[in-house]
């Protein structure tokens, strides 16, 4: 994984900064000021290497009378093909070659162990190609070049269903279809040289060796104690700034006091550090065990919620699938996911998404922001949380990756509003989705991740490419 990082700033928040630096000597209040208002992101952005994926072109040798025709120009098309595909693809490397045969095939798969999957191009039939790498063992994305690879596809299915196979089929005449598809394993990668800094006193053995086999991501732990540590090395000044920051632009502070604006401020420094000394993509921690028991002062929801909007990840609890789950979507669509407790309300076919940490930047960190309100953490009325107002009549698609029964969950819903109830979690975005198929359907766990934009295609594909069970929970059993 590559060691470089960077830490999000946008145009205004650096002129400020400059002008801010230029006036110091003569200003320094005014210079304070605008600290104050415009801090500085901590959050560590680390960039990811490109996929390597094995482009295979089949079709058997020209001359035959078959599909597409018996003199056909395959070297052509494929030269065709791969222009339009690379040119959608920026974040892979395509290893192109041709297989006349399943022995060709074959051996294409014995050259290529380092490929992170394969896309497999049926520019012509009857080659046994597509059969030989969809059993390699490595997940592929199967094309029909339509009118050419047909038959060779959709004779395909059967096995791939039946034995479950790593492997999603495009039959589409619109290259972004395929380019959807073949993206998939640019997000694979860069979970490969993801790293996620969980922050949590127990045995995580189990939880290590199960993301790191599927996933190839690693997980650091970090235990209160050196948290505690990183806290005190913050500098209350840069902290106050922040929660001077938080409070300007939110459109009002309800419970907390400064002081818990500030200790906020705080853990969002000592986590960020952490971070960025550790290389890692994602924070989550075991918040309500570890604030309960005194063994933090601060709530993280702050913390989480601008290491969000900075196109980072923070995730409540500990929750190690939720938070695979949100950084596998945020390499997918760019934008933060939101971990949730839901709540299904059948007499209006509504799904309530409830939490105390959100983000206000649910197009991503270059998007439009929506507003929030800063509360206290609901269960106990203590520290500060976020009750973001995020945006109606969007679609948005919920999921969740879950490794101990490698099943994954997925419904689509249209946001309708946030609910003002005064029970339970602060931010509460209600959807309509078919909510008597999710009561029935739901299984394993309360948290969803809920991310804007319909992604369901990509989503149910990557699951795919995984190996994972899938279940649309929205969907009649």
């Amino acid at each position: 994984m590559t060691e470089k990082c960077s830490c999000q700033m946008s145009r205004r928040r650096f002129l400020g900064l400059a002008g801010g630096s230029i006036a110091c000597c003569a200003l320094l209040p005014l210079a304070e000021s605008v600290l104050a208002a415009e801090p500085v992101s901590r959050t560590a952005i680390f960039p990811k290497s490109k996929a390597k994926v094995g482009l295979v072109f089949s079709h058997v040798p020209s001359g035959r009378p078959t599909w597409p025709a018996k003199d056909y120009d395959y070297d052509a098309r494929a030269k065709e093909l791969t222009a339009k595909l690379a040119a959608a693809c920026p974040k892979i490397d395509f290893a192109v070659s041709t297989a006349t045969s399943a022995a060709e095939a074959d051996a294409i798969v014995k050259a290529s162990p380092d490929v992170d999957g394969f896309a497999v191009w049926c520019i012509g039939i009857w080659t046994g190609a597509a059969n030989t790498i969809m059993h390699s063992g490595k997940p592929v994305v199967l094309i029909d070049d339509l009118f050419a690879g047909s038959g060779e596809i959709l004779v395909s299915q059967p096995a791939i269903r039946k034995e479950n196979l790593p492997v999603v089929t495009v039959s589409s005449s619109e290259i972004k279809d395929v380019a959807d598809a073949v993206n998939l394993f640019a997000v694979m990668r860069a979970m490969k040289e993801s790293a996620i800094l969980v922050i949590y006193d127990g045995d995580l053995t189990g939880a290590t060796g199960s993301v790191k086999n599927l996933y190839g991501a690693t997980l650091i732990q970090m235990k209160s104690p050196e948290l505690a540590d990183y806290y005190a090395k913050t500098e209350e000044r840069e902290a106050a700034g922040w929660a001077d920051y938080w409070s300007a632009k939110a459109k009002k502070v309800v419970e907390p006091s400064r002081e818990d604006l500030v200790k906020s401020g705080r853990m969002y420094l000592a986590l960020a550090r952490a971070a960025a000394e550790k290389k890692t993509d994602a924070v989550t921690m075991d918040c309500l065990g570890m604030f309960y028991s005194g063994l933090v002062t601060a709530y993280p929801c702050l913390s989480h919620f601008q290491m969000n909007n900075d196109g980072g990840t923070g995730v409540c609890e500990a929750d190690i699938d939720s938070t695979c789950t949100q950084l596998m979507m945020r390499y997918l669509t760019g934008r933060p996911g939101y971990v949730s407790d839901p709540v299904i309300d059948t007499s209006k076919s509504e799904i309530i998404y409830a939490h105390c940490v959100s983000t206000n930047h649910v197009y991503g960190p270059n998007g439009e922001a929506n507003p929030y309100i800063i509360r206290s953490h609901a269960e106990d009325g203590k520290g500060a949380s976020v009750q973001s107002l995020m945006p109606a009549n969007q679609n948005v698609t919920t999921a969740k990756f879950e490794l101990g029964t490698k099943r994954f969950v997925i419904h689509s819903a249209r946001t309708v509003g946030n609910s003002n109830e005064p029970k339970a979690c602060r931010t509460k975005l209600a959807a309509k989705s078919n909510a008597d198929n999710i009561l029935a359907n739901w299984d394993f766990g309360w948290h969803r991740v809920t991310v804007y934009g319909d992604y369901r295609k990509q989503c149910l594909n990557l699951a795919r490419l995984y190996g994972y069970a899938v279940v649309e929970e929205d969907k009649s059993a």
